[in-house]
């Protein structure tokens, strides 16, 4: 289920905390690079206009990315995009990217007894059809 929070039709998924989904669109904004390393990240109090949350919860969002090395408090300045964060964003999905998709991939590959050079395989065909689809 999807409901709309703020102004301009800015969607927000029931399914998941909001300060969770506050995190995922600033790392959106760094991988795409609207928001550039070094640059000022939107403020708590920003985010919580911007989305007509409670300030508590977009902070909440915000520290989640503070911990991981994604923003950096600058004391009264504000949050900014730590250096090599998208680098850091990037590793940290290829990761969740590999142990929810190619790992149980591989596993049930092993079970229906293909090898892996069968498996590279077929992601290429299957890569080649997206690709001639688009």
């Amino acid at each position: 289920m999807v409901a709309e929070t703020a102004e301009g039709g800015e969607l927000v998924d029931e399914g998941r905390p909001l300060f969770v989904q506050i995190a995922e669109e600033i790392e959106s904004s760094v991988l795409d690079g609207s928001l550039q390393e070094g640059e000022r990240a939107p403020s708590t109090n920003e985010l919580a206009a911007f989305h007509r949350i409670n300030p508590a919860t977009a902070a909440k969002g915000i520290n989640l990315l503070v911990d991981r090395g994604i923003l950096i408090k600058r004391r009264g300045l504000g949050m900014f995009v730590a250096e090599r964060a998208a680098e850091r964003l990037r590793a940290e999905r290829r990761q969740r990217f590999a142990d929810h998709y190619l790992t149980p991939m591989l596993a049930e590959a092993r079970h229906i007894g293909l090898q892996v050079e069968t498996v590279i395989e077929l992601l290429r065909e299957r890569a080649q059809q997206s690709t001639d689809h688009e």
